[in-house]
């Protein structure tokens, strides 16, 4: 435990709560007795993490929604980021488990150490407080907080299709896998995106949504709805009235629907 301890930069009180920390369900489940596990820490621990993120996102993006800050972050407190946490303090190397999840990679697998990452975080808080549990996770987090400040909001080339085109129309962009090209170990899918009977763009990638990402991109940068011809007036469609600053346009929608048309999420 000494190693760990130098490396977290904090020296246990209750050394007992290290060890419950570091201890997988499966070694009690092997043994066949009771035996304590990092479970309650985990919960413990997930709950420490979240107020400490929700606090530090709250006053460094003060101008952000509640839906923005809750999406920022899950990013933080993801499987695949605690698991990042994990593996950068080696924690993996000191959990104690039973040797079938040993021998099945258990050391290595996200979920497990995800949740030994929260059951550390849990112990922690209980053996000191809140300031220097506070301070440990965001300097392990730095360089994600970081990325957070530089590129805050997610790239959603599809939900931002949706978003621009359900503006003009009810009508919802659909998209199609047209082919698979590759052997199956690597295979390459094409798809396209379609909206009111135009073929807005295409894409390739080396899984379907992939594909259908790629595709919704290569929409936003060609804009070709902006050329859709005019549309009888019995649609749901949007009419382009340019406003006296020639590059800017707003859009109205009619005020009729075709029977049947909804809106999709």
């Amino acid at each position: 435990m000494n190693p760990l301890e130098h490396r977290i930069g904090y020296k246990f009180r209750n050394s007992l709560l290290l060890a419950e920390a570091l201890t997988h369900p499966s070694l009690g489940h092997e043994m066949q007795r009771h035996h304590f596990d990092n479970q309650r820490l985990e919960f413990l621990g997930d709950a420490v993490l979240q107020l400490i993120f929700t606090e530090h996102l709250f006053r460094l993006f003060p101008h952000f929604s509640e839906g923005q800050l809750t999406k920022l972050r899950s990013r933080l407190v993801s499987r695949e980021g605690l698991k990042v946490y994990s593996i950068n303090i080696g924690l993996g190397t000191y959990l104690m488990m039973g040797r079938g999840e040993e021998a099945s990679g258990g050391r290595e697998r996200a979920s497990i150490l995800a949740d030994a990452f929260e059951a550390l975080i849990g112990a922690m808080y209980l053996d000191s407080n809140f300031e220097v549990v506070q301070r440990f996770v965001l300097d392990e987090a730095q360089e994600d907080i970081q990325r957070l400040t530089q590129q805050p909001l997610e790239v959603n080339p599809k939900g931002q299709l949706q978003e621009i085109l359900q503006a003009i129309s009810p009508k919802s962009p659909a998209y199609e896998i047209v082919s698979q090209i590759g052997p199956e170990h690597q295979k390459l899918f094409v798809a396209n995106v379609l909206w009111d009977g135009l073929q807005l763009g295409s894409g390739t990638g080396s899984s379907k949504k992939q594909a259908e990402t790629a595709a919704a991109l290569s929409a936003l940068k060609v804009k070709l709805w902006e050329a859709s011809p005019q549309k009888p007036e019995t649609e749901a469609v949007a009419t382009a009235e340019p406003e006296e600053t020639p590059k800017r346009r707003t859009w109205k929608r009619s005020t009729e629907k075709t029977p049947g048309a909804t809106a999709q999420e």
